[in-house]
């Protein structure tokens, strides 16, 4: 096989080419949140030393229940303060929802609406008309949300934190349970409940956090990247909350996070052709709302492969293995993420909704990475590169799931966090174009001078030659208007040619003496 191999340098004495303040590429994450100001100052502090200025948080769940199943503290005037809130209508449903935040009389719409304090736990009870919108329903019946929060707020806390030092910060939506009977779908029973309960909360949001750090709102309700019809329940959730959105935070956006699952043996494997048409689904329920589709890559969960064509023959490595089996990357996986972000692109082309990657920041668990307690493992900085590589040029923005525990857990490797920080000027190449000689390479980290490239031209020679970076372009990601941290150099190799159907290889050593650490190709 032919190969390309770009090798580039130190570049002396010209100011266009001189290296930038090290940004690492992710720039956002999940994260739990606290009711803590300093917990949230803090850990908001160690993401932006990493170039993070985004955080997410999930949301909860509004839970059906009884009478019975109300906490026991929620009284008023010694009796079930779900009773008492609603003396006089009849109750069709009762639920619960439990999100940290302390509410009370802020959230305060309709002459039904209580809140009693039992210790350090602030109840909040509200009589939502079962029918109609509003305060009064025509029918006389209504449900009744008990809300079990804390005297602090965790999203007030974090939107100050956020705002403080110029971060972004998405709220979890309400969300619905599960079914038991198809345990991957939501309840919808109760949809019309769930969305004035939405519209609750979002107002609540902004009478407390009307802050510039709250930049919107996340589903957590997830689903694959399928366009089959059993995923409609979950789009008419994501619409009808968008709608609640546009109706009481037209400033603020919302962000979905779908998944690909491109392994071959699984029987609910995804081609790249539904995931295009997913793409466009979900961004078809934006409903008037700025939405991000972040689409997560799989490679945490060993769903996705991050692999290019030249490695398609390659075993798998020992992560994908203990979920997929021994195998090669080609055989295990119907595409490589890089193919399924280029169709996700297409899909979103000319809608309201913009493509981000939210890569996945843990490996699956073996023996040989445990992280804390958790399900999943430690990863490694490499394989991290490997996933941003394979987004190529496509989302505007990248995140991972998920900081605590995958970026701070200490095991088999030093934190994540603390291996970003020591190798944060690290070469990413995420793209080129091979044009009659002169190469484009785009990516991350990238300044530097010296390029050595080997490549087999139109006639199959094979060619090795030294030649010197040229443009520097640090801004070439805004100019393009595609992520805006994306840098390009060029190598120009003079009058030559390459060969159709053969693939060639990128590596960058750039300005800071380093060499990317995660191959990259590409196909004539």
């Amino acid at each position: 096989m032919a190969a390309l191999v770009l090798v580039l340098g130190i570049l002396h004495g010209s100011p266009a080419q001189a290296v930038p303040s090290p940004v690492y590429p992710i720039s956002g994450y999940f994260i739990y949140g606290s009711t803590s100001d300093a917990v949230n100052t803090n850990k908001l502090t160690d993401i932006k030393s990493v170039g993070g200025d985004t955080v997410i948080t999930f949301g909860s769940r509004l839970k059906p229940a009884t009478l019975s199943t109300i906490p026991a503290g929620c009284v008023i005037s010694g009796v079930n303060c779900a009773t008492a809130a609603a003396a006089g209508v009849k109750v069709k449903r009762y639920f619960t929802y439990s999100d940290n935040n302390s509410w009370g009389t802020p959230a305060f719409l309709c002459a039904r609406d209580r809140t009693v304090t039992s210790g350090t736990t602030v109840y909040t009870i509200m009589v939502l008309p079962a029918e109609g919108s509003g305060c009064n329903s025509p029918s006389g019946t209504y449900d009744v949300v008990v809300i079990n929060g804390g005297t602090s707020s965790l999203s007030v806390s974090l939107g100050k934190a956020a705002t403080s030092l110029g971060m972004k910060y998405y709220a979890g939506l309400p969300a619905p349970i599960m079914r038991t009977d198809v345990t991957y779908l939501p309840d919808v029973s109760y949809q019309a409940t769930l969305s004035l309960f939405t519209a609750r909360f979002l107002i609540y949001q902004g009478k407390v956090n009307n802050v510039s750090g709250l930049a919107g709102f996340y589903h957590h309700t997830e689903m694959p990247l399928s366009d089959g019809a059993v995923w409609d329940s979950v789009l008419a959730l994501y619409r009808s909350q968008n709608a609640r959105i546009a109706q009481y935070q037209p400033t603020r956006s919302a962000v979905v996070s779908p998944y690909i699952d491109s392994r071959s043996a699984f029987g609910g494997k995804i081609t790249v052709d539904q995931a295009r048409e997913a793409a466009r689904n979900i961004a078809d329920t934006a409903n008037g709302v700025n939405l991000a589709i972040a689409v997560q890559d799989g490679m945490g969960t060993g769903k996705g492969g991050s692999f290019f064509a030249s490695e398609s023959g390659n075993n798998v490595d020992q992560y994908a293995a203990s979920i997929v089996g021994s195998g090669s990357w080609g055989s295990k996986y119907l595409a490589p993420t890089r193919d399924y972000f280029w169709a996700l692109a297409d899909g979103v082309e000319g809608t309201d909704a913009e493509l981000w990657a939210n890569l996945e920041g843990m490996a699956p668990s073996t023996s040989q990475n445990p992280c804390d307690n958790s399900l999943r493992g430690q990863t490694t900085k490499t394989r991290i590169n490997k996933q941003l590589q394979q987004f190529g040029n496509t989302p505007v923005k990248v995140i991972s799931f998920m900081w605590d525990p995958y970026y701070t857990c200490a095991g088999t490797f030093a934190p994540m966090l603390d291996r970003m920080k020591a190798a944060s000027m690290t070469p990413i190449i995420t793209d080129s174009i091979f044009n009659n000689g002169t190469v484009l390479v785009t990516g991350f980290n990238l300044s530097g001078g010296s390029v050595q490239v080997k490549w087999t031209d139109g006639n199959g020679r094979v060619y090795d030659k030294t030649v010197t970076a040229t443009n520097y372009n640090p801004s070439y990601g805004q100019e393009q208007e595609i992520n805006p941290r994306m840098e390009s150099v060029t190598a120009n190799l003079g009058n030559t040619s390459l060969r159709s159907g053969k693939d060639y290889f990128i590596n960058v050593v750039n300005g800071s003496g380093l060499k990317n650490d995660a191959l990259y190709s590409d196909r004539g």
